[in-house]
């Protein structure tokens, strides 16, 4: 399994991408991943990629702009170490989906979530 890219965000050219394979996120963490990615690749001056790594764990990268020899890569360090303690709930709860929904692994689990959701009227 290779790291998959989840969103990223370009501040020069003001894009956001969220990779089609993903598009079944709950909402709220997609509109939670938009607003983060946007504000970090503001922040830092770069573009920002948000993804999940080869053991399923949320990853963050940064890209500096071509000729940009100003990009602080120790701040945007330590930035991204803040954002982690910040929104550590939701970055588990994107690990846990991942788990569930992406890997075979999860998929016993995800069958008796969606088992039981049914006997109870309700949908994941």
């Amino acid at each position: 399994m290779a790291k998959k890219i989840l969103a990223a965000a370009n501040n020069k050219e003001q894009k956001y991408f969220m990779e089609e394979e993903f598009k079944f996120l709950p909402d709220t963490i997609k509109e939670d991943l938009k607003r983060i990615c946007v504000y970090m690749a503001e922040k830092l001056n770069c573009t920002f990629l948000v993804g999940f790594d080869d053991n399923g764990d949320v990853y963050f990268e940064t890209i500096k702009h071509e000729g940009d020899f100003d990009f602080d890569e120790i701040g945007a360090e330590l930035e991204i170490k803040r954002l982690q303690k910040e929104e550590l709930e939701l970055f588990r709860a994107m690990e846990l989906w991942y788990v569930l929904f992406c890997t075979k692994e999860g998929a016993p689990a995800k069958e008796e979530l969606m088992r039981r959701a049914a006997a109870e009227g309700k949908t994941l």
